[in-house]
């Protein structure tokens, strides 16, 4: 590139050369300069038309013959312009594969731009969703899927669980929204027919319902016998007497399993809301507290600490029973002689219930799946215990229902924190006491 640009040095000064010499004779070397300088121009500017023509009119086709500098402008010029169709051949062809692999999809797939406008969508989302080709391509997506709990997801940008609803133009349909942020603030949305999956659910509810329902009034007959026999035990053979205390004792433990099978359906089916208030909190700690104390029988040290400011706007038995879950557990679990601390304070924006004990702790490996129905650390020990093994599970959906969330924290021989943060939502000011 330094030769060609040297060569056009030197042609310059051969033509303010030839100019000067031209002009010499007639005693006019300025002018004989500026026709030199003239001629130079008039090649750059024919130099320059030809670009313009070629790039204008004719891009696709090979560049206009040039030497020196601007032959070497033409070539760069041709090989970037090739690279780039190249380029964009691929990244079209890229495209395509995605959009029929897209359009091969059972699932509705819809792109938005930043604005939230949609962009594409594959056939999965008209029939899904009644997306119309001709009339929706760039409206906004909350003025075709118009339910308020998709606009607060789509505008709560909090797409780490997935939406359930029902589809737009076919209520028997539900669907569930998936929303992925990518590029420059642009959103994907998948939406996933689960009618059939939600049915089985349904099912699976009102099985567990049903038979935990028609359990109970035998068990409750059971009981009552085995109490009448049981205090009539001291005219009974030994043998029989033991017998009876451990039938005494099952059935005591199916009664318990059924009482939460049917609070879990309960909590499943019903929305709740409707029973919601401020929460003294102070009393509910110290409820719980001597529900746990009667449980532990001098075991375990028990206290309470409440430093929070605000309340929590809820459903008190259920709150109870999540906290009275998470105390037992920790009754049942940390071993003899532990502390146990039953404490409401502020986090962040929000607050927290937390259940604290310095017992035994848990493997990690089994954090993610204590919520689970029946999930067991160790089915002996809980066994021998009374558990049912869903306690955490009834914890985890009174929570659902109350905006909030469950966090473990646990390492083997460093005890157990269970933490229910609660929202700022769903908190307020503590009213003051009044003095007298």
């Amino acid at each position: 590139m330094g030769r060609l640009w040297r060569r056009e040095g030197w042609r310059l000064a051969a033509l303010v050369a030839a100019g000067a010499l031209l002009g010499w004779p007639f005693a006019a070397i300025p002018t004989g300069i500026a026709v030199g300088l003239a001629l130079c121009l008039a090649f750059h500017l024919r130099q320059l038309n030809a670009l313009y023509q070629w790039l204008t009119h004719r891009p696709q086709e090979e560049p206009p013959a040039a030497s020196g500098l601007w032959g070497e402008l033409f070539d760069r010029l041709y090989r970037y312009q090739k690279s780039q169709r190249i380029t964009q051949q691929r990244l079209r062809s890229t495209l395509q594969r995605i959009q029929e692999s897209s359009e091969a999809m059972r699932d509705s797939v819809v792109m938005l731009d930043r604005h939230g406008d949609l962009e594409w969508w594959n056939s999965a989302a008209e029939q899904m969703l009644g997306f119309q080709p001709q009339q929706d391509r760039g409206q906004h997506i909350t003025n075709l899927l118009r339910d308020p709990r998709f606009v607060d997801y789509f505008h709560g940008r909090d797409y780490r669980e997935p939406l359930t609803l029902t589809s737009p133009i076919d209520e028997s349909r539900i669907l569930q929204f998936q929303i992925t942020l990518y590029g420059d603030d642009e959103r994907l949305v998948m939406a996933r027919d689960i009618t059939r999956l939600h049915r089985l659910e349904q099912m699976r509810r009102d099985f567990v319902a049903n038979v935990s329902h028609e359990l109970r009034t035998p068990l409750t007959v059971l009981a009552g016998y085995l109490e009448t026999y049981t205090d009539m035990a001291d005219q009974l053979p030994p043998r029989l007497g033991r017998g009876l205390s451990s039938m005494q004792a099952q059935t005591e433990r199916m009664q318990n399993l059924v009482d939460d099978l049917l609070l879990l359906s309960r909590l499943e089916i019903d929305r709740g809301g409707r029973h919601d208030g401020p929460l003294d909190m102070a009393a509910l700690l110290e409820a719980v507290r001597h529900d746990a104390e009667a449980l532990s029988g001098g075991r375990q040290v028990i206290s309470v600490e409440d430093t929070a400011t605000r309340t929590l706007i809820g459903n008190a038995k259920e709150i109870r029973s999540a906290l009275s879950n998470l105390a037992f557990n920790a009754v049942r679990y940390s071993g003899d002689g532990c502390h146990i601390v039953l404490r409401w304070r502020a986090r962040g924006d929000g607050a927290c219930l937390e259940v604290q004990d310095d017992g035994e702790g848990i493997d990690p490996v089994h954090l993610p799946r204590l919520t689970e129905r029946f999930y067991r650390v160790d089915k002996g020990r809980s066994t021998a215990t009374g558990g049912t093994g869903l306690g955490l599970a009834i914890v985890k959906h009174v929570l659902l229902r109350h905006d909030a969330r469950l966090e473990i924290d646990s390492r083997p021989g460093r005890g157990a924190t269970f933490r229910c943060v609660f929202p700022a939502g769903r908190l307020q000011e503590a009213p003051q006491p009044q003095r007298a």
